[in-house]
Formats: C-alpha cells, structure tokens, sequence
C-alpha cells in the first residue's frame, strides 16, 4: 500500500526534474536575448532581470543601417536555402533508392546498404582535407550549391537506411495489385507508397532538415562570405577573441530555433505517427 502511493510521486518528481533540466537553458537562453549587457556579467547573477530590450530582435527584423543584423538575415536566408534545397533532393533520391532496396532483389543488396550506413557514419573531420583540397581546384568553395552536395552526404544516407523499413513493411499486395493494373514501378511509388507512407516520409524530412540546419563544421570550413555563410556560423562569430557577446549569441540561438519548433509543432501528429509505424516487417 505504501509503495503504490509513494510510486507516482516518485515518478512526478522524476518528470519535474527532467522538465526542468530540459526547459532551464532555453528559458535563460531567451532572458539572456532580452537582457542588458551589465545584468549578465553582474555578480551575484540575477535570474530576472530589472532591465530588458527587444532591440536586437527590432534590429535583426527592420534595421537596415545595422551591419550585424544584416549579416545575420543574410545567413538567416541561407541556411533556409540550404537546408529546404539538401531536404528535397535527399527525399527525392532517398525515396528512389529506398524503394528500390525494400522491393528489388539485387546483388550485395545488403552489403551495399551497410555500406551506406558506413559513410553516414565515417566523422565528418576525417574526409574534410581531401574535400577542402578537391573543392578548391574545382572552385566550389563559399558556395551554397556546394553546402547543398555536402549536407546530402549526411542525409541522403539517413533518409535510404530509414525509408526502406517504412516501405519495407508494407503489404506486396498493393504493389501487386496496382501492377496488374498496368502500372509502372515508379507510379507504383508515387500513387501507392508515397501516400501510404507520408507519416514516415514527413518525419524523416523534418530530420534531414535538421541535419542541414545544424550542421556547422562542413559551412564553418567551406565558406567564408556572406555569399554562403550560414547560421551557425553566424552566431559563432559573436564570440571573438576579446570580446564574447553573450546577448547576441542567445538571440541568434533564439531565432535558429524558431524554424524547427514551427516545424515540430505543425507536423507534429505525423512525426509521432512517423516514429512509431515502419517497425513491422511484412
């Protein structure tokens, strides 16, 4: 009797812990973008602060005289390119390829899908000399197209390994069914295991787009302008040698995190939908 009442205030406790761990730093992420310079690096800390101001939220959104703002929407507006760009091309190959691996028999299927999974998986600092070095002589460096081809690297290979189980636990039938019909194995695809599979297709895109959007080694290394220059890389640059401007990398954190949160939020259903099928093998 006394285990079962103490039970659930131990689970409750543990949820509060884990609740507040998690929703502490972004909560003082954001009281740090809204803070004055001389309320963070005062002693003792003061958790709320007396003083707040929305100006570098106003400056990033409609202050075209602010050189910093401006080199912050810049690399905003390429990290959004990027990423969409690597989502879309990894899904559309990723789809392709996947298929092909849950439904064609093939030679080395396996050990090629393997294969696959080992480049997902080789550190992106062992390969980043000889694709620094090749880059150059081709001259693709500080280019978006060339970020795009270097984040396809990462998701290409986790959208192949994650699609071919959701296409591979679903029925022949539907397949048979539609060939009989006179249907191609790509209108197969796109009629048949597109729909059928949208949760898991929704879900993996919105983790391909995060791969893009926060990937910061491959766009700290290959570009150097504003032409290319993302987001990550942007906030990076608040902290300098002498000086760390702690305010403006909690508001640049601020805004890098809005698009993900928007995306979780509005797809929310099919990402839950998206985790838990593709499990069952046919």
């Amino acid at each position: 009797m006394i285990r079962s009442r103490v039970f659930p205030w131990v689970q409750y406790s543990c949820a509060v812990l884990v609740l507040l761990f998690t929703v502490a730093p972004i909560l003082w992420m954001v009281i740090t973008s809204v803070s004055i310079h001389r309320n963070i690096i005062s002693v003792p800390l003061r958790l709320i602060p007396p003083e707040v101001t929305f100006q570098r939220y106003v400056d990033v959104v409609a202050n075209p005289e602010n050189d910093i703002a401006y080199a912050f929407r810049v690399a905003m507006g390429n990290s959004l390119i990027v990423a969409c760009a690597a989502t879309i091309v990894s899904l559309v190959l990723g789809s392709l390829a996947s298929y092909a691996f849950a439904r064609l028999r093939f030679a080395f299927k396996g050990k090629i899908m393997y294969l696959i999974l080992f480049t997902y998986m080789v550190p992106s600092v062992v390969v980043v000399m000889p694709l620094y070095l090749l880059l150059s002589r081709l001259g693709m460096l500080n280019s978006r197209p060339t970020l795009v081809l270097l984040y396809l690297t990462m998701a290409l290979p986790f959208v192949i390994w994650v699609m071919q189980s959701y296409f591979g636990s679903l029925s022949r039938t539907y397949e048979e069914a539609a060939s009989i019909e006179g249907c191609s194995r790509l209108q197969v695809l796109w009629h048949i295991y597109v729909p059928m599979a949208r949760p898991g297709i929704i879900a993996t895109a919105i983790l391909s787009f995060l791969i893009a959007w926060d990937e910061f080694f491959f766009a700290l290394v290959f570009t150097s302008t504003l032409a290319a220059k993302t987001i990550p890389v942007a906030i990076a640059e608040f902290s300098g040698k002498h000086y760390v401007d702690y305010e403006m990398i909690a508001m640049g954190g601020v805004i890098a995190s809005l698009p993900p949160v928007l995306i979780a939020i509005i797809f929310q259903k099919y990402i839950v939908m998206g985790m838990t099928s593709g499990g069952i093998k046919e």
